[in-house]
């Protein structure tokens, strides 16, 4: 039995919403093998994390951006 096989017999056996988890996962472990669509997926998630964060902080936050753009960390 390959590691394939045991893993597929494992899935089947959990409850959907564990099995729906382990295909989010493999999910991501495909992404990250994707070197350009893993950038973007963190440079999306460093996004939103700045857009979401709270306005008292703002300026710090414009701060690291600008920062980041000088860095070509992020593209405009």
């Amino acid at each position: 039995m390959t590691v394939q096989d045991l893993a597929i017999a494992k899935i089947q056996h959990l409850p959907n919403e564990l099995a729906q988890e382990v295909s989010d996962f493999i999910d991501f472990l495909m992404l990250k093998q994707d070197n350009q669509r893993w950038q973007q997926w963190t440079q999306f998630s460093e996004s939103l994390t700045i857009s979401e964060s709270d306005f008292s902080d703002y300026l710090k936050n414009l701060e690291d951006y600008e920062e980041r753009l000088v860095r070509e960390e992020i593209k405009f």
